[in-house]
């Protein structure tokens, strides 16, 4: 009984996979498997999946095997070198299921719709990490813009830093002073009006001309009186 549905599932597949499928012996065959991805620019991507029956099928689980064609062109989101273990397992709750049954036709749509939704994840991680990097360097850009942030530990650290600042202006500006009032302390020699001199008793014989409002300095009295003594 097992070689019969073996031969008449055979027979179904011809009519629908009539390009696509592949005798290899009597009990083993390949279907070439075109994925259809939306608005992909790329070729799209073939897969080859090899069936052989096992005496026992469909009673017992056929043997599969994953390829791509010789010489086809790599796919960006496709790599059936390391993908095919995993879409392998996918199918094998699809063949518990069918045991019993001609599932060849199962198993194709359903690994179909597998690697199909695998390109799909992949493309879509891919826009998205894209468009995040475009996020984060716009972002990186209006900074520049808007200048840093507000929070509660930048706050600190500026009022910090100013309070700083303001000490140091303070000191500076303290010891500006102190050197302005020491400076003061070192005053230039008095000069006295000859009238300040005759009041005060210093003339000694110095007379004072007529609109002089410059006058002589101590020192030239202190010469004076040492002259004449």
């Amino acid at each position: 009984m097992g070689r019969e549905d073996q031969i008449e599932e055979r027979e179904v597949l011809d009519s629908i996979f009539p390009d696509e499928i592949t005798d290899i012996s009597e009990t083993e065959y390949r279907i070439s498997i075109t994925l259809d991805i939306p608005d992909d620019e790329e070729e799209p991507p073939v897969m080859l999946l090899t069936v052989r029956y096992p005496e026992e099928y469909p009673d017992k689980a056929p043997l599969l095997e994953i390829s791509t064609p010789q010489n086809a062109a790599p796919h960006e989101y496709l790599n059936l070198a390391d993908d095919k273990a995993e879409l392998l397992q996918g199918l094998e709750a699809t063949i518990e299921e069918s045991l019993g049954m001609a599932m060849v036709f199962t198993l194709v749509s359903a690994l179909k719709d597998a690697a199909e939704q695998l390109v799909l994840d992949r493309k879509q991680a891919a826009v998205k990490a894209h468009e995040e990097a475009v996020l984060a360097a716009e972002r990186e850009e209006n900074k520049k813009f808007h200048g840093t942030p507000v929070t509660p530990e930048t706050f600190i650290a500026w009022r910090a830093s100013f309070l700083k600042e303001m000490e140091e202006i303070r000191i500076k500006e303290e010891e500006d002073r102190l050197a302005e009032l020491k400076k003061a302390r070192v005053k230039e020699p008095v000069k006295l009006t000859g009238r300040q001199l005759w009041e005060r008793g210093l003339a000694g014989g110095v007379v004072e001309e007529e609109g002089d409002d410059d006058g002589i300095s101590i020192e030239d009295i202190r010469k004076l009186k040492l002259e004449e003594s």
